[in-house]
Parts: C-alpha cells; structure tokens; sequence
C-alpha cells in the first residue's frame, strides 16, 4: 500500500521555486554552517528563503541561528516560524535537547512526516541541511522530493574528500542536478582539491577560509555575516547560478 503521506510531500513544496540540498560525505566539514550562512546571505539579498534541518540525530542549524522561544503554527498541517528574515524549520521543535535515536525506518517516518505536514508560503529557495553521509533520508529526499539540486560541501582533508567521491558517484549515476562542491576550512599551507573536482567534471565553486572567528560568531548572525567565511561564502554566491 502506497503511503498517502508521500504524495503530500511534492504538494507542500509546490509553492518553492528551488530546492537546494545542502551534503557532505562525512561529518564536521561545516556543513550547517554553510547551510545556515547561505540562507542568511540569500534572505540579505531579498530572496524569500526557507531553512530546513533535516539532520535528525546531530541538528546544529538552531544553535547557529540562536533559534529561541520559537514554534510552529499548526494550521492546516505546521506553519514554519519565521527568524532573521527566513522561514525556519527543524526537528527540535518537538524533541527539544533530547536526543533522537531513530533506527532507519523510524527516521524515514520522521522524515516523511515533517516533509509532508510541513506548509511552506511562497519562497524563492528551499535550503535542505543533510544529516552527512549517504544516510537514508539523503536517499529519501532523492526519492521523494522533486527539482532538488545538490550543494557539495568538504574540506581540504583527502578523507573528507573521499568520501565526497562516494556520494558525487551516486548522484552522477541517479543523473541527480549538483551546483557543485565547496571547498571549507580553507589554509594557504594545504593543497587545493579543485583539480580533482573538475576531473569530476563538477563545478568547483570555491574555497571558504578557516576563520577563527566563527566560533564566536555562534548564535550571533550579525558577528556571523561580518566574518571573512561569510564574506567569502557571498562572494562565491554572488559568482554561482545558483538558481
């Protein structure tokens, strides 16, 4: 039997013009980070943006938006609030700082739940933030959410890189859209991975520097945006079609 919520999904979303899912191949590349910083950028240059976690084990895009006393509306389905002028969405509006052990299936479910109660308004851009990896709900949204571009997110690391390999293979073969890769935490001493993107034929966007700073910039947006990461990140944007 065909779940009925699946058909939702496409329905709640139709109001998106663009969805861009943002991965990594592994953890602690400054995935969030990228994700949470690209939909303030955007919303900086008036687009309508909307910010959706759906790293179900590990969410961090609250606490780099500082994300408080906030919760949805429930009409209709779940209203996203909304915070620093985007539209904001995550799974610690219901599990709070508890953790969330989801074996496979029950991550599935949670995931197709969100996706299909949750109504959009009207956006420009859809940000997805990825649990890293290709975990399941990667190969859910690959499966059930339509006109998705992907934004690749590493690190100078070669393992880091690797991994991006793995996944970059699998969305070639699905024929799935990919924006390109970028490349964080940026030091003149390491080599630079873009000779071997562009053997991928893949867009190499860029290089974001390892910025000391960002780690005092945590829940302050404005510290944030005013960081060289941040600075450079729109830089890249403003350079990228993204959409």
């Amino acid at each position: 039997m065909v779940d009925p919520r699946i058909s939702s999904i496409n329905e709640s979303l139709k109001e998106i013009r663009n969805i861009i899912t943002v991965v990594s191949g592994k953890g602690g590349v400054g995935k969030s980070l990228v994700a949470s910083t690209l939909a303030l950028t955007l919303a900086k240059k008036n687009y309508k943006v909307g910010l959706f976690d759906l790293d179900f084990t590990s969410p961090s895009t609250h606490i780099i938006l500082n994300i408080q006393g906030l919760q949805p509306k429930e009409e209709k389905g779940i209203v996203p609030p909304k915070v620093h002028d985007v539209s904001y969405m995550s799974i610690i509006f219901y599990s709070g700082q508890y953790s969330l052990p989801l074996r496979a299936a029950d991550a599935s479910n949670a995931l197709i739940e969100l996706l299909s109660i949750t109504r959009w308004e009207q956006q420009d851009v859809l940000i997805l933030d990825m649990p890293p990896g290709i975990s399941d709900a990667t190969l859910d949204i690959i499966r059930f959410v339509k006109r998705i571009q992907f934004f690749i997110v590493t690190t100078p690391s070669q393992l880091a890189y690797a991994t991006v390999e793995k996944l970059l293979d699998l969305l070639s073969e699905l024929r799935m859209p990919i924006i390109g890769i970028l490349e964080n935490m940026k030091r003149t001493s390491l080599p630079s991975i873009e000779a071997q993107v562009e053997q991928k034929a893949i867009r190499f966007l860029g290089d974001l520097p390892f910025d000391e700073k960002i780690e005092e910039a945590i829940g302050n947006t404005e510290v944030l945006l005013d960081t060289a990461f941040a600075r450079k990140l729109e830089e890249i944007v403003s350079k990228t079609p993204l959409f």
